[in-house]
């Protein structure tokens, strides 16, 4: 099978910078938008999600869902028991070194044309950019965060940070009444790399964990006097045993 020259270009940008930056119509083509058959249920469940009960206790506002995913280089994408995030004080300063529970990824979701699609997608690529990776362990984050006319939503609130795994996927999903929310990539000295704003439902950042930062400044409500949310897809890969 040819490969895709988007695929191409992106294993290019992602060997020589660490990080690269999707528009909207390039992922449509990449993940052939035909394929994902329950789109608008997948993007209307992000109205079903759970509080970030460990933010709250911060002030801060967050909802979100969470489940595990386990693959071979090929085959089948398993989903795997509901279990904790966790992630050390390495990689999270704020909330580093706990087992965070979060209400699971609905079984429609999680089984769904859409997510199933962006998984295999991932692997497909993240797969290339490491052929002698034999099994993934993979985590899959349902994030709204909202913004308020006297609060600031925080996408990042443990800052500039690496998540601890090997690839990263960032996915917008929808933004409404929102400004901001720019992506900011750094070298581990703290250096920018570079910078891009989400705005399109299928813009999506992909970043080599192990070799760049990345982090989102604040958002705020374009009107303060309507609700206003950020929807984000956030996809992680792990080399596991």
């Amino acid at each position: 099978m040819t490969e895709h020259p988007d695929t191409a270009m992106l294993h290019t940008r992602l060997q020589r910078d660490g990080f690269a930056f999707l528009t909207a119509a390039q992922m449509r083509d990449l993940l052939q938008m035909q394929a994902l058959g329950d789109w608008p249920a997948f993007v209307a469940s992000w109205n079903e999600l759970g509080p970030d009960t460990y933010l709250a206790a911060r002030g801060r506002h967050r909802r979100r869902r969470h489940a595990v995913f386990s693959a071979d280089a090929s085959g089948e994408i398993r989903r795997e028991p509901h279990q904790p995030h966790y992630q050390s004080l390495t990689y999270n300063a704020l909330q580093g070194d706990i087992q965070r529970w979060f209400e699971p990824v609905r079984p429609a979701v999680a089984e769904g044309a859409s997510l199933r699609r962006i998984l295999a997608y991932c692997r497909e690529l993240f797969g290339a950019l490491a052929p002698a990776t034999r099994h993934w362990h993979i985590e899959v984050h349902q994030f709204r965060i909202e913004a308020r006319a006297d609060e600031a939503g925080e996408p990042t609130p443990e800052g500039v940070h690496r998540d601890g795994v090997d690839y990263v996927l960032v996915l917008l999903i929808d933004r409404a009444n929102i400004e901001s929310g720019t992506t900011t990539i750094h070298a581990h000295d703290g250096t920018l790399l570079g910078s891009f704003t989400l705005t399109h439902a299928l813009d999506a950042a992909l970043v080599d964990d192990a070799r760049v930062c990345h982090g989102v400044t604040a958002v705020t409500p374009l009107d303060p006097t309507l609700a206003a949310h950020r929807d984000v897809l956030v996809v992680t890969f792990k080399a596991s045993a």
